[in-house]
């Protein structure tokens, strides 16, 4: 109930201001934040990525991009936490206005561009946070770093989070990055895969720990990308596959009057499209590494579904805004053994 009120209230605003709004008026709860939450009780820890999580329920990348609400957010009961995508260097995104409400459709299309502070700044947050948790940590390229540099991106990022991370997340999908997605053909990506693999070894030796490396896969595939990738992650010992980001497809929404924006489509018309990429997956994997759901989640059902459809974990985000902390409570209870 407190939720839906606030809800009314910040969906009165422009969708980036309320988001800023949102997650500032949560940080100054401090330790009060944990009220919003909700435990599901019973066992719910799974062990993935050689990671044991303490529930299956964790928060997609993209709500906290520069790691700057970590303990509010973790108060809410999620079993883990994914901050970014962060750049090597600051960037601002796109221009304003990029991000779009579809509320009879429970939905949001956003063209953010990785708008995020740095990963210097991300590193001091996250060196703030008294969180101790699972925390993963997204990293994609600059804007302005051409295509055929990327993998020095990818690498520059990896170094930096590499300490700070109890997992890594490669994220070669946002659809609004220009050619970002040309990462997810073969060539290019058993390139990006060799060099940022090649660079963990080296880092895993540095510090003593094997830190998983997941990558971040787009909806918008055909069979034959999905065969693809799936044989690169295999061969280059990926950790596991997080399907999937943001839609570039409009099913589900046609004649709304922001459909025709540019950017990615997320919240419940994502939820076929991610689900049946996410199945296509498993199929193809048969359980050589895990998956990691998310896309569309708004309730608890929708989380069963996922892990269904071969999911070990799940994230949430579009979800989250429209239903609030009562959906990580949903889903928390839906995967309980």
């Amino acid at each position: 109930m407190l939720y839906r009120l606030a809800r009314t209230a910040l969906f009165q605003l422009d969708p980036e201001a309320a988001h800023d709004l949102a997650l500032k008026s949560l940080s100054a709860l401090g330790p009060a934040a944990s009220l919003l939450g909700a435990g599901a009780g019973g066992q719910e820890s799974v062990s993935v990525m050689g990671l044991t999580f303490p529930n299956p329920v964790g928060l997609a990348a993209g709500l906290d991009k520069n790691g700057a609400y970590i303990d509010a957010l973790a108060a809410l009961g999620f079993g883990f936490i994914e901050i970014g995508t962060v750049t090597p260097r600051p960037q601002p995104g796109n221009p304003k206005p990029r991000m779009f409400r579809l509320e009879e459709h429970e939905a949001l299309i956003n063209r953010l561009g990785f708008n995020n502070e740095g990963v210097e700044k991300l590193l001091r947050n996250v060196e703030r946070a008294s969180f101790r948790g699972i925390l993963g940590i997204n990293i994609g390229k600059n804007l302005d770093t051409p295509i055929e540099r990327a993998a020095d991106d990818y690498v520059l990022g990896l170094d930096a989070v590499y300490d700070r991370a109890s997992y890594v997340t490669v994220n070669i999908s946002s659809p609004n990055t220009k050619n970002l997605r040309d990462l997810q053909s073969s060539e290019k990506l058993d390139e990006l895969l060799g060099a940022i693999m090649t660079r963990r070894a080296q880092l895993a030796q540095r510090y003593g720990a094997r830190k998983p490396i997941a990558l971040k896969v787009a909806p918008d595939l055909d069979d034959s990308q999905v065969e693809a990738i799936a044989t690169l992650a295999v061969k280059h010992g990926i950790d596991a596959l997080i399907a999937t980001n943001t839609t570039v497809a409009r099913e589900g929404v046609t004649g709304h009057r922001h459909a025709l924006q540019a950017g990615g489509l997320s919240g419940r018309p994502l939820f076929p499209v991610a689900t049946r990429i996410l199945a296509s997956f498993r199929d193809r994997l048969g359980g050589r590494l895990p998956l990691i759901g998310v896309g569309g989640i708004l309730s608890g059902d929708d989380a069963r579904d996922k892990i269904a459809a071969g999911a070990s974990l799940v994230q949430v985000y579009t979800g989250f805004i429209y239903r609030g902390p009562d959906l990580i409570a949903q889903a928390r209870r839906a995967l309980r053994p």
